[in-house]
């Protein structure tokens, strides 16, 4: 201060809201030291889907989740349902550290294709143990997507995903949680002049199935999550929100 020697003060930060600070003299004596933790409000309602931070979840799940509830983030979604576990964990046992950590696990996707061989009844079956798990562990929306649609050729393909999704969504309604599908860049594509997204919301049952709007690749795919939102007010459930750059860095926001 004013060109005179004052204090040293070194930061060592331990995570992205933990830091020690400590004071030192000019002869590098310690002269205090502190711990500043940053917890940032939940005034927002934000979530976070787990694999934004897949590795560390893996490597350190409670300590992972203590540091996003600091960040701001009010709940999680997961993606990594197993067997009837997440991340090795049962399903109470999962929940209870979600919230020890101040958050709820409100949200889950999970996959399971649609059978080539037209046995609906075995992957009926693995949903509703899904769905079992997903209402220990307190969920109260189900996602799912597909990775098979750059095959389809026919409408009358589109239909049967149509009534797949339908039988997933009735069963979840009756065990009371929400079924969505979750959009990439394929639903956009055009199969015998409809488009797979359109399609799906044309054809799929409104109190069975939502959509979760993926808005990123939307965009990619060359089209306005805005007019889908006006278009359809209440088949979407939420978005996933982020940016091709770092978050920020080019300029929009984009899902």
């Amino acid at each position: 201060m004013l060109g005179n020697f004052y204090l040293v003060v070194e930061f060592n930060f331990q995570s992205p809201t933990n830091v020690l600070l400590e004071g030192f003299d000019e002869l590098g004596k310690s002269l205090w030291s502190t711990r500043y933790i940053k917890t940032i409000p939940k005034v927002k309602n934000f979530g976070i889907q787990l694999v934004s931070v897949h590795q560390q979840m893996l490597q350190d799940p409670f300590g992972t989740l203590r540091e996003l509830s600091r960040m701001g983030y009010s709940y999680v979604e997961t993606f990594v349902y197993d067997k009837g576990t997440f991340y090795g964990m049962s399903p109470t046992e999962f929940r209870q550290v979600v919230e020890t950590n101040g958050l709820q696990f409100l949200g889950s996707m999970t996959f399971h294709d649609l059978p080539a061989d037209g046995d609906w009844e075995t992957a009926l079956q693995w949903w509703s143990l899904n769905i079992d798990d997903h209402v220990k562990a307190g969920v109260k929306y189900l996602t799912t997507s597909n990775n098979q649609l750059k095959s389809v050729k026919t409408t009358a393909e589109l239909q049967r995903y149509s009534e797949y999704c339908n039988a997933i969504g009735k069963l979840c309604r009756e065990k009371g949680i929400t079924f969505a599908f979750h959009n990439h860049a394929d639903e956009f594509a055009l199969v015998e002049n409809s488009r797979i997204c359109d399609y799906f919301l044309e054809n799929t049952t409104p109190e069975y199935v939502y959509f979760q709007a993926d808005i990123y690749w939307m965009e990619m795919a060359g089209v306005k999550a805005v007019d889908y939102f006006k278009k359809h007010p209440q088949r979407f459930l939420s978005w996933h929100i982020k940016d091709y750059k770092e978050l920020g860095a080019s300029g929009k926001l984009i899902g």
